[in-house]
């Protein structure tokens, strides 16, 4: 069973070829001018009228026909099916039959009838004659040839054989081989022409596939011959060239195709010379891959597959889309989103190789800058103003000399300098102030102008041996110093800092095992009337006996549990004790713990201090809760919260250095508070200033109108006791003159000798009356 398609291809052939037959009707003409002049000479030389019908007959036959022809000429061959070729095939092999076997009777006439020599002679010479034609003309139908050779052959070879002459009979069976040698002929080039159209429209159709393939791929193709010359150029290529595809590239040489490149503006002049040399290396074999740049934003791939001495086949496609993907992933691997600086690793990857690069003799330093109080921009002013900052701080860094510096944003607010050549420590140090003096200034952020001033640490090293990571840590020390030296300054690193930074993280370690084993001790520092006659409560203040270093300073390692993430730790061990102890004093007196900034960022101080009431069976109204200004800071209405929550439950709550914050007055009314510790700075000049005076009094005056009790620290000479009683500024009084932090026996021993001598103050005026 045959193919469809070639099925199709045969149908269509077979119509073309009766087509054919309907075709070159000029020679039809000229056989019928032939057969009629045959036929009336026949009939003028031996006056026989059956030839004179026989030219009627002929020409009526030739008219007949060439109407017939008439009308197939006016179809429309398009809507043919099978059927309708084969109908009008047999409806020319009817008019061929007729004209044939007329030609036929004709020669058989002659033969048997007339027995004159012209005669036989004529008829059997224009029926041999039209015998050959079949071979050049009606070879078109197998039927057409079979039918006409039967009705011209049969009636021929019968008048032979009707002659009863032996040498007549002989001529017509030499006849036979005649017609059949024609028959084999006419056959032949019908076979030979159908296999011939058959294998030709195969082969246009495997042409159009192939003109299709190639004008639809997602890759342009050049394929040139041995000459370099253009064989073939696809749609895709005259495309990515930006070549107009009426332009025939065939002949052409890939120059010409970049000069017609380079005159519509796709392909960049200053590219011409680079991109022609990657085109000799694919073409000659010395490359087989090359990536090429046209322009600025235009990359194509080049592939080059060689066909030997025929010549190279390049593919091509367009991977600008990819190039620039790459790029913005480079840039994310590598640079900082929010400043567009290098970000870590990659700084990294650059320091180490101008290390590589750089001469033995020379030194090199690194510098780590941190901005001071950046947290407060972000706290007060939100983080996108805190990121439009560091932006700010990232442009003037640019500003820089890069050639001189490998500048990094590490994260956060640290920025990170790297300088490749430092002659001495005068030369840094000029380099450094040139840098502090350019970041430090006001910055213009929404309308707000900052005054934004910086600390940094600098380590410097011969650049033999020099490790990028040791230098980070030497210069992240010299910061830590000089934001201990109140910020706002650079500094060197020096050796004792390393020995400094052994100690600190020594003592890290040494504070965390003291609170995982709750070895920390409490002071109390007691609370009076201001008559000085009776302890109200105590502040419980945490004291660290180190074992090799002795007591701790308070101001240094609660710092340092801040930084540790583990003053929650030290919180929660405070209160535990503090609660254990006050649960064994007097029922009167109270004990004051401090919470931190983390503590009051974080529910679960809630549990915490109700699980230390229940365990100690302390009754709530016992605890009194110590907050700050800078702890509120962070989240207010988070703190505020947990405060309402803890005073719900029964603590007094109380403000803690009042004073000393930006805006300590609005706290007042926000927070649920029940008192107001006065800080020490109120104090400390109240003799000698009389504004501290009228501002202690309109501080006191306020929290009293808002139902505030009002503790006054640091209260130490007499004369400040004097003029705090005399005004009526305190209802309770904190303060070396009447009592240092002590341990809890101390503590203890001197709230009951008050409380007893109150009993003896209050029994002898008593007595007296009942006398």
């Amino acid at each position: 069973m045959q193919p469809a398609r070639t099925t199709a291809f045969a149908n269509d052939v077979r119509l073309s070829f009766v087509a054919s037959l309907y075709q070159k009707r000029g020679t039809l003409f000229a056989g019928m001018i032939a057969h009629v002049v045959t036929t009336m000479a026949i009939f003028i030389r031996i006056d026989e009228p059956f030839y004179l019908y026989a030219a009627v007959a002929l020409f009526i036959i030739w008219l007949g026909r060439n109407i017939d022809m008439m009308l197939f000429d006016r179809l429309d061959k398009s809507k043919f099916q099978l059927a309708d070729t084969l109908r009008w095939e047999k409806r020319y092999v009817a008019g061929s039959l007729v004209a044939a076997f007329a030609l036929g009777l004709m020669s058989g006439h002659a033969l048997v009838v007339a027995r004159d020599p012209f005669a036989e002679l004529a008829a059997i010479s224009v029926t041999v004659a039209t015998m050959i034609s079949v071979v050049g003309r009606n070879f078109g139908s197998k039927l057409n040839v079979d039918m006409i050779i039967l009705a011209a052959c049969l009636p021929m070879m019968a008048g032979f054989f009707m002659a009863e002459d032996p040498f007549m009979m002989v001529l017509g069976v030499l006849l036979l081989p005649l017609f059949l040698t024609t028959r084999s002929m006419a056959n032949g080039v019908r076979d030979f022409l159908f296999n011939s159209v058959i294998a030709e429209r195969k082969t246009g159709e495997i042409a159009e596939r192939f003109d299709t393939a190639l004008n639809n791929m997602s890759h342009g193709l050049f394929m040139l011959d041995g000459d370099g010359r253009i064989e073939v150029a696809n749609r895709k290529a005259h495309e990515y060239f930006h070549i107009d595809t009426g332009i025939n590239l065939t002949g052409r040489s890939l120059k010409a195709a970049l000069r017609l490149g380079a005159r519509n503006g796709f392909i960049a002049k200053e590219n011409f010379t680079d991109i022609n040399g990657h085109f000799e290396k694919l073409i000659s074999g010395r490359e087989e891959r090359a990536l090429v740049r046209f322009d600025a934003r235009s990359w194509l791939e080049f592939s080059a597959r060689h066909r030997g001495e025929k010549g190279v086949v390049l593919t091509f496609e367009d991977v600008s889309a990819r190039i620039q993907s790459d790029k913005r992933i480079l840039q994310m691997a590598r640079f900082d989103n929010l400043t567009g600086l290098p970000n870590r690793s990659w700084f990294k990857e650059v320091v180490e190789a101008k290390i590589a690069k750089a001469r033995p003799g020379q030194s090199l330093a690194l510098a780590v800058l941190d901005i001071d109080d950046f947290k407060h921009v972000n706290d007060t002013m939100g983080h996108v103003s805190g990121d439009k900052l560091l932006s700010a701080i990232a442009t003037r860094l640019g500003s820089l000399s890069r050639h001189k510096f490998v500048i990094s944003r590490f994260g956060g607010d640290e920025f990170v300098l790297f300088i490749p050549h430092v002659e001495d420590e005068r030369d840094l140090q000029t380099t450094m102030n040139h840098v502090v003096d350019t970041l430090r200034g006001t910055y213009i952020i929404d309308g707000h102008k900052l005054f934004i001033s910086l600390s940094g640490g600098v380590a410097m090293a011969p650049v033999t041996g020099a490790v990028i990571e040791d230098l980070h840590i030497q210069a992240d020390l010299a910061l830590y110093e000089a934001k201990r030296r109140d910020k706002n300054r650079w500094v060197l690193f020096e050796e004792s800092m390393n020995q400094q930074y052994s100690a600190r993280q020594r003592l890290k370690v040494d504070l965390r095992e003291a609170i995982r084993t709750k070895s920390m001790t409490l002071a109390y520092q007691p609370m009076f009337n201001p008559q000085g006659t009776r302890i109200a409560g105590a502040e419980a203040l945490s004291r660290w006996l180190h074992p090799e270093l002795g007591p701790i300073s308070p101001a240094i390692y609660v710092p340092l549990a801040e930084e540790m993430g583990i003053v929650s730790d030290l919180t929660r061990c405070v209160i535990d004790q503090a609660a254990r102890d006050c649960a064994s004093w007097p029922s009167d007196l109270f004990v004051s713990v401090n919470l931190s900034a983390h503590d009051l960022g974080d529910r679960e101080i809630i549990a915490v201090i109700a699980d230390a009431l229940d365990r100690t069976n302390l009754a709530p109204e016992r605890l009194q809760l110590e907050v700050t200004e800078s702890g509120l800071m962070g989240e207010l209405e988070i703190a505020s919260s947990i405060l309402s929550e803890l005073r719900g439950m029964g603590m007094s709550i109380a403000i803690d250095d009042f004073g000393t914050g930006y805006s300590s007055l609005s706290y007042l009314d926000k927070l649920p508070l029940n008192k107001v510790k006065i800080d020490r700075s109120f104090i400390s000049e109240l003799t000698e200033d009389p504004s501290k005076l009228k501002l202690l009094r309109g501080v006191v005056h306020l929290s009293r109108e808002l139902g505030l009790e009002i503790v006054v620290e640091g209260v130490e000479t007499q004369e400040q006791l004097k003029v705090i009683r005399d005004n009526n500024c305190a209802d309770l009084i904190q303060g070396y003159i009447f009592g240092m932090p002590m341990p809890i026996g101390a503590f203890v021993e001197l709230a009951k000798t008050l409380a007893s001598a109150e009993v003896r103050s209050i029994a002898r005026p008593a007595a007296a009356k009942s006398v």
